[in-house]
């Protein structure tokens, strides 16, 4: 039976893992953290990822456990709206809405089909042999006829793969996720300021996931994140101030946001795979970073299943056609969309607005038809 090294536990790693155990490998999981601990925030699944979800029978449970993103879209801080979205039109246009749900459901949901004994905690990856298949642990050596590295945005196999290749760069803008408690069932939204960007996604169990960005130089941080969210959004409209104040100043998360601006040449070198974050970085604007990975894991593990049934090595050159020039696209249309939540000065933050309300004024279909090429994909190159 053939061997897959799986490096990382986020989204990306347990998505290979079970996906590559569902078409006959084992696996190794190799996690550095003592713990699976995701980090406690929201994620939109949109239609695309769900597809590739259901291949591996874990769609359905995804869309029990979640909440339906429903009626919402882009709003001004004062409240005015500026484009809206129409929940049937995107599920006769989709197949699907696009659901909510807390990252560590994603997580359990995965971590629970993982096969007895495939997780090893505490598995500090210090190198990797791409061509022999071979990965150097602080526990010692295990080799596999195939890696994959979910390693992250910093991911030190993605250097070992491409030295030299330019570093994710820093997207000028900073971010605040925080997931509290909910009142009168908020209707999802974002909302677009000068520089600034809040966000508003329900979820199940009347809980509330919250996001927010501002353009800052990289590397700053206040005393108190939560007292920064409020004096940044605290006078704009409802429900933002009141889900702030109810907010655990100690949930509150912040971090800078990096994309790979330079897309890899491949995603592949010998018998080791990038997937998700270690392979294409991306800005949140477009909500298809962990979409993404979660694709990147079944296209990978049908090609890797279908070299089980034909007994040859996995075609990872195939993997990456299938994935590189999509993943370049979604990434480079989320920065602009990202270039687009920064802009500050009046006059510009006028024309955008006029912009998006123009878009929305066409109608539902007009609006979602720049998605179809994310939605509408297939989750792998068979279906």
């Amino acid at each position: 039976m053939s061997h897959a090294v799986v490096i990382g536990a986020g989204i990306g790693g347990l998505t290979s893992a079970v996906a590559l155990s569902q078409e006959g490998w084992t696996v190794t999981v190799l996690e550095q953290a003592a713990a699976i601990d995701p980090i406690g925030s929201g994620l939109a699944i949109a239609p695309n990822a769900l597809r590739a979800l259901d291949t591996m029978g874990i769609g359905d449970e995804v869309r029990k456990l979640s909440a339906i993103q429903g009626e919402g879209g882009i709003r001004r801080p004062d409240g005015r709206w500026l484009s809206r979205s129409d929940t049937d039109a995107m599920m006769a246009r989709y197949g699907d809405p696009v659901v909510l749900l807390l990252r560590a459901t994603l997580v359990d949901l995965l971590a629970v089909r993982l096969p007895a004994g495939a997780l090893h905690l505490n598995r500090r990856v210090e190198s990797v042999d791409p061509a022999a298949g071979r990965v150097v642990t602080n526990e010692g050596t295990i080799e596999g006829d195939l890696i994959v590295a979910a390693d992250g945005i910093r991911s030190a196999t993605r250097r070992t793969l491409f030295p030299g290749h330019p570093e994710p760069r820093y997207a000028g803008v900073t971010s605040w996720r925080v997931v509290g408690p909910g009142s009168d069932s908020p209707r999802a939204s974002e909302t677009w300021g000068a520089g600034t960007v809040f966000g508003v996604m329900p979820l199940a169990g009347g809980q509330v996931y919250c996001y927010a960005t501002a353009t800052v130089p990289p590397g700053l941080r206040a005393s108190s994140e939560k007292d920064e969210l409020i004096r940044l959004f605290g006078d704009w409209h409802a429900p933002i101030p009141a889900l702030l104040a109810a907010a655990d100043p100690g949930a509150v998360l912040r971090h800078d946001i990096y994309s790979l601006d330079t897309p890899l040449p491949a995603f592949h070198r010998g018998r080791t795979a990038l997937v998700g974050d270690a392979a294409h970085p991306m800005t949140p604007n477009l909500g298809q970073g962990a979409c993404q990975a979660i694709e990147d894991a079944v296209v990978l593990a049908r090609n890797a299943g279908a070299a089980v049934k034909a007994g040859t090595a996995v075609d990872l050159a195939a993997y990456s056609r299938a994935r590189v020039a999509r993943t370049t696209r979604i990434v480079r249309r989320s920065r602009a969309i990202c270039r687009l939540t920064r802009w500050r000065r009046g006059p510009a933050v006028a024309v955008r607005d006029a912009m998006l309300l123009a878009i929305g004024a066409l109608g539902t279909n007009v609006a979602f038809r720049q998605f179809d090429d994310v939605f509408n994909r297939p989750a792998s190159p068979d279906r």
